[in-house]
């Protein structure tokens, strides 16, 4: 028994609980001192506060478990995993914060949860009044839910939601499971067959935009996916085209009516684009063939084309947006009136969105969702598209539907997507795998694939541990600069007042590519003009500007808008990316700065207040909110021009120029005095680009590791390019920092 005692003296004692997680006071003393630091949002501490309020004896680790659940939404996340935060504390909060020293600092999560076990922090949960247990389907009203592994997906720890954001999920995760478990008749094979020869020309490999509309005409829910360039839209417009086919050459009764269809992004930028690139490719679209396959007389060709439509809105307007509430008109008891929504950009639709989208539609409505599955996820918490998309690399294709998009296609499918195994989901999800826009001379293109390329994908003598890989992929990212590919360039700063920047800004250093930039052909034989800076649109507005002296309306108006038009098509040749809102290398460090470098340069005429904080002739701003009564969208850029003032002759005044969003090419004048939620845009965030493409993009990246700087992250800004990429690094090695970090959106959406 001595020996057993001396046994037991001799193991290690368990680390002593923090007092934060003993005495409910020094937590929120705590809360308080991470909410000053910038760790954690004053929000997140309210609500670890009212749950003190409304129950006294709620234990502490259950408040800290709330608080940090509450800071999760605010960074992406649906839920806290709470293995993960026990692993990886310090990843608990938003640390450091953008232009944070780390002096002096408070203690850290790791500290706080080191004595904390995972038994412990569920036992702490186990308070009926507070928490209630996914397993049991959540009952009563309490404002926090527990979700735990089962044996559906064993994969998920123990998580923590508040209560809205998990009824999020179960409304999505239900909802598409009601459509993907729908058996009504798909169409006829032969018929479907038949259609689809007609807009797709037979290839010896699959084509996966054919497959893509094969799948997506036979199931009520489908996902189209694919990077930059792969034909999402092109496939969009054709599957619409050949749902309109079957729908108005059906020999069912009463059956003969187009489809009710609706078009909407996530963004008025987003649905500006969709809606240029829809309607030109609606115009152009041959229907011929199509028109004549379907039904025995076949389908009358101007009403199959007037009955695609070209007209693309916002989510938000879609939906009926209430002013001051998180509701809309659209809901369960009053759904959208529509047969097909389709919403491209998915990837940017938060899990609040989709949530509202699927309770408004029309049980037996058919949703395509659209986008890249590898772009960042929206800004709001959740990842809805990521999710889905989770195994759409593989395929997973049953040998039934293999079988099924053989017939369809008339080509087979590779084995190597086909699984006996595969789910539902996998049966509705079509990935587009082949470039259009990049081919294998382009440098944007292969960079683009090896930052998207996943670590476990690497070779596998070099994958035998985490380590191997990321070096692996660092090599390979490196090895793409080095091998001299004509549109891409990199560019080292020395320090923060380096020049070089100036001049890439002011005139996008065209000597930092081969050649200067001269020579490079496009597909079609057509030369590409070099890369551009900014002084392309200020020159555009001195050079284009207009010599009447009234800024009348109509035909008086028109030199003006021809003007304002030119000035923002030449904006659009270039654009400067970054990260980060704050500091040096964000928005707020940078657009005055690049303000100033235009201004040495001859190309702006303003002071260091208003380049800071006011209005002056060339200013481009970006809208950061929908403003319905201006017409306006968030992510919509203007430039403001000086043009003459009708009420005091030769006078000038300041008007922002806006490209009209419904693809007519009308310019939009607006005062300066009227737009309430604009910001500079010399240097827009990565974030904020979502949906657009640039001539020449630079991606400029931070010079010191930030949790917001991950592969998606890098990935979404090389593919913001169509011609040129500049990547600047202001910091040593952040660009293999960036690559190998990759966004991991905690939720319990899993597979379906």
């Amino acid at each position: 028994m001595k020996e057993m005692n001396d046994l037991f003296d001799d193991l290690p004692e368990p680390p002593e609980a923090h007092p934060a997680l003993e005495d409910t006071a020094a937590l929120l003393a705590l809360l308080e001192r991470w909410v000053a630091r910038g760790w954690l949002r004053a929000l997140d501490r309210a609500l670890a506060l009212f749950l003190q309020r409304e129950v006294p004896d709620a234990p502490a680790p259950l408040l800290l478990a709330a608080a940090l659940a509450s800071h999760q939404l605010g960074r992406g996340h649906v839920c806290l995993d709470l293995a993960a935060t026990l692993a990886a504390p310090d990843l608990a909060l938003s640390m450091p914060p953008e232009g944070d020293d780390l002096s002096d600092p408070p203690p850290l999560p790791s500290e706080v949860l080191g004595g904390l076990t995972l038994e412990r922090w569920q036992q702490a949960l186990a308070h009926p009044e507070l928490v209630a247990d996914a397993a049991q389907g959540a009952p009563g009203h309490t404002p926090l839910v527990r979700g735990a592994a089962t044996p559906d997906h064993p994969h998920q720890g123990p998580r923590l939601y508040l209560r809205r954001y998990w009824q999020y999920e179960q409304e999505i995760r239900s909802r598409i499971a009601a459509r993907l478990g729908r058996t009504e008749a798909a169409p006829d094979a032969d018929t479907l067959a038949t259609a689809l020869d007609a807009l797709f020309s037979t290839n010896v490999e699959i084509d996966w935009q054919k497959a893509a509309c094969a799948l997506a005409a036979r199931s009520p829910f489908a996902v189209i996916t694919g990077g930059p360039g792969t034909g999402k839209t092109t496939t969009v417009v054709k599957l619409l085209a050949l749902l309109q086919a079957l729908a108005l050459g059906s020999p069912e009764p009463d059956s003969t009516r187009a489809l009710r269809i609706r078009l909407a992004a996530p963004t008025g930028k987003a649905a500006a684009r969709l809606n240029d690139s829809i309607a030109g490719q609606v115009k152009d679209l041959s229907l011929v063939e199509l028109a004549g396959a379907v039904g025995q007389q076949g389908v009358d060709i101007p009403t199959l084309r007037s009955s695609i439509p070209t007209e693309v809105t916002t989510l938000h307007r879609l939906l009926g947006s209430r002013p001051d509430t998180r509701h809309f008109r659209h809901h369960t008891d009053n759904p959208l009136a529509l047969d097909v929504l389709v919403i491209d950009e998915a990837s940017m639709v938060d899990i609040e969105m989709m949530a509202a989208v699927l309770s408004a539609l029309p049980s037996r409505a058919r949703l395509v969702l659209l986008g890249d599955k590898d772009q960042l996820a929206s800004v709001e918490a959740g990842a809805v598209l990521g999710d889905l998309c989770q195994r759409a690399e593989g395929g997973h294709y049953t040998p039934a539907t293999c079988d099924w998009l053989e017939r369809m296609t008339g080509t087979p499918v590779p084995e190597r997507y086909e699984d006996a195994g595969g789910q539902p989901l996998d049966q509705a999800i079509a990935m587009l795998r082949v470039s259009h826009r990049f081919d294998a001379q382009s440098g944007i293109g292969r960079l683009a694939e090896a930052v998207n390329r996943p670590l476990g994908l690497q070779d596998q003598q070099e994958s035998q541990n985490e380590k191997a890989a990321q070096k692996a992929k660092k090599r390979a990212v490196r090895e793409i600069f080095q091998q001299g590919y004509a549109d891409i360039a990199r560019l080292a700063l020395a320090d923060a007042d380096d020049p070089a920047l100036d001049r890439l800004v002011v005139s996008g250093d065209p000597a930092g590519f081969a050649n200067s930039g001269e020579g490079r052909t496009d597909r079609r034989g057509e030369p590409i003009a070099p890369p551009l800076g900014y002084c392309h649109y200020l020159e555009m507005l001195r050079s284009k500007r207009p010599d009447s002296s009234t800024f009348g309306e109509g035909e008086a108006r028109q030199p003006f808008d021809d003007w304002a038009r030119a000035v923002l098509e030449a904006h659009g040749r270039f654009q400067l990316l970054c990260a980060l809102r704050k500091g040096p290398w964000g928005i707020e460090g940078l657009n005055p700065r690049i303000g100033r470098a235009l201004r040495r340069a001859g190309w702006l005429q303003a002071s260091d207040q208003k380049l800071e904080r006011g209005w002056f002739e060339g200013r481009p701003v970006l809208v950061t909110r929908n403003d319905y009564g201006l017409g306006l969208m968030n992510g919509d850029i203007g430039i403001a021009l000086a043009v003459p003032d009708a009420r005091q002759p030769g006078r000038k005044l300041l008007r922002v120029a806006f490209p009209a969003s419904d693809g007519s090419g009308k310019i939009k004048w607006v005062l300066p005095s009227r737009l309430q939620a604009v910001e500079t845009v010399f240097a827009m965030t990565v974030h904020k680009s979502q949906g657009t493409e640039f001539t020449h993009t630079t991606l400029l990246l931070p010079d010191a590791p930030n949790p917001i700087l991950t592969r998606e992250l890098v990935y979404t800004g090389i593919t913001r390019a169509r011609d040129w990429l500049t990547v600047v690094e202001t910091g040593r090695g952040m660009l293999d920092e960036a690559v190998t970090r990759e966004v991991m959106r905690v939720s319990g959406l899993g597979r379906l």
